[in-house]
C-alpha cells in the first residue's frame, strides 16, 4: 500500500512563497512551487495576522507571551509607585503649605 508522505516546509519558505504570490499570483505561485494554492492562501492569511512571526515555533511564540505578560505585570506594579509618589507629593505639600 502506498501511503502519501506528508510534506513539511520551512517558515522561510512560507514566507518567500506568499511574497512570490502577492507578486505573481496565487495560482502561478502554487504551480511553480508545487505546493496547494489553498495552503498558499491559508499561509498568506497567517501572515496577515501574525506578520513575519506567522510560523513561529510554539516554544518561540510562548516565550514571547510570557516576556509579554511580565511586561504588563511591571506596567502594572510600576503604575501603582506612580500613583502612590503622587498621592504621596499631595499629602506633603498640602501638610508643609
Amino acid at each position: 500500500m502506498f501511503m502519501n508522505k506528508r510534506r513539511t516546509f520551512t517558515p522561510e519558505f512560507k514566507l518567500e512563497a506568499v511574497a512570490l504570490a502577492k507578486r505573481d499570483g496565487f495560482s502561478a505561485t502554487a504551480a511553480a512551487l508545487k505546493v496547494s494554492e489553498p495552503n498558499l492562501r491559508n499561509w498568506a492569511k497567517q501572515v496577515g495576522e501574525r506578520g513575519h512571526k506567522a510560523f513561529a515555533s510554539l516554544s518561540e511564540r510562548t516565550d514571547v507571551e510570557a516576556e509579554l505578560r511580565r511586561l504588563k505585570e511591571e506596567n502594572r506594579q510600576l503604575r501603582l509607585e506612580r500613583d502612590i509618589l503622587k498621592k504621596a507629593t499631595a499629602f506633603f505639600a498640602k501638610e508643609n503649605g
